[in-house]
Formats: C-alpha cells, sequence, structure tokens
C-alpha cells in the first residue's frame, strides 16, 4: 500500500484543515495510507519522509527550517512525490528559494478575483482528461513567477497592470527522480464542491506524482 503525509496549518483562508480532509478522503477511497498532521513536525524526520510514496503540503505563508526544506528536498530527489494546489503548494514558504526551485514557482499576487478562462495545452494528459479543453473558474486568477522547466498542463490569459500574459495554471515537473505536481486552482474547500472536475483532475495529478498515474 502506498504511504502519504498531508500537513496542514498556516494561513487559515484556504481551509487548511477542510482541504486536508478532502485529500485524505479521496486519497483513502484510490487505495493509499494518509498520515494527516496539523504540524511540519514530521519533516524533521529524514529517513520517514523517504519512505513515503506522497507528500502534500497545504500549508500558505509558513516558515520552513533549514533543516527541514532540506529533509524534503532529498525525500523528492529521491523518488518521494510532491503536490499541492494554490497558496497551500507555491506559497507554502515564500521566503525559501530552494522550496520555490523544487516547486517551480511562487504565487506574487491575484488583483483579479471573479471569472476567468483555463485552458487545457496537453489534453492527452491522464491528470487532466476530467476537464473541457476550456471552462471557466471563478476565483482568484493567481499570477506566478514560474520555471520555465515546468510541463505546463493548462494556462489562462492575464490582462491586468496594462499588461497581457500566458499565465500557467497546472504545472508538473521532475525534481532529480521525484515527480511534481502543481495546481494554482482550489483556493478553498468550497471550490471542488462547485467544480467536481478540478478536484479529480488535482487528485490525478497527486496520484501521478506518487507514481500511480501516467503522465
Amino acid at each position: 500500500m502506498a504511504h502519504a503525509l498531508i500537513f496542514w496549518g498556516g494561513w487559515e483562508g484556504h481551509d487548511p484543515e477542510k482541504m486536508s480532509a478532502i485529500f485524505e478522503r479521496e486519497l483513502s477511497a484510490r487505495g493509499m495510507n494518509i498520515h494527516r498532521e496539523n504540524s511540519m513536525s514530521p519533516l524533521d524526520d529524514a529517513e520517514y519522509l523517504k519512505s513515503l510514496d506522497l507528500m502534500v503540503p497545504i500549508w500558505t505563508m509558513g516558515e520552513i527550517s533549514p533543516q527541514q526544506q532540506a529533509n524534503v528536498a532529498s525525500a523528492v530527489a529521491g523518488g518521494v512525490g510532491i503536490g499541492g494546489v494554490h497558496g497551500g503548494m507555491c506559497d507554502a514558504f515564500r521566503g525559501n528559494l530552494d522550496w520555490q526551485w523544487m516547486t517551480g514557482g511562487q504565487f506574487v499576487g491575484h488583483p483579479h478575483v471573479g471569472e476567468y478562462t483555463v485552458r487545457l495545452t496537453a489534453q492527452s494528459s491522464h491528470i487532466t482528461a476530467p476537464l473541457p479543453s476550456h471552462f471557466t473558474y471563478d476565483s482568484e486568477q493567481y499570477y506566478m513567477l514560474v520555471d520555465p522547466d515546468v510541463n505546463v498542463l493548462a494556462d489562462m490569459v492575464y490582462e491586468h497592470h496594462s499588461s497581457r500574459a500566458i499565465m500557467p495554471v497546472i504545472w508538473t515537473r521532475r525534481w532529480y527522480e521525484g515527480r511534481v505536481f502543481n495546481s494554482s486552482l482550489g483556493h478553498c474547500a468550497e471550490e471542488f464542491e462547485r467544480y467536481p472536475a478540478v478536484l479529480e483532475m488535482t487528485i490525478r495529478g497527486l496520484l501521478w506524482s506518487a507514481r500511480r498515474g501516467e503522465g
């Protein structure tokens, strides 16, 4: 049986406890053994992290120690998957450049909150298969600083601050032997109720990170 660690906390506006319960429910239903922790203390145990198949951070605007970051990065480099959504993944530790490099991006703003269009860029991907080729999403439109080496599965058009840019929304990447999945979608638990196909896509992305799904 595959084993996953979900650690949750940080800013309460992203519903970390509710989100962690959703991911525990969905991953358990697919046969994974879940350890859900309202603490970053598991990150202190490097050997434990290396025994996992998947880590799911749900922790916005927190602080991670250099040793904890090194333990996570070493586990992922050795083949443990990591995946998450919205600020819980790519705004987890905004003061830690090594975390940003590993995850492939960092949130910097959401000047638009409302409807925008998400467009698939890799419709053959098993991860995004539940989604239509383009769809309207009503939430924060994340502006990200993104590693050019990521594999973009979906994007959107960002038109604010007198600029126009194509902004990645969903991506995967490799970190040495590990698989990394990120989605900007999923501000709060209620969004997964309104957009069940986005939840299914997210779970597929997490399973892919755990080497339990094709790309």
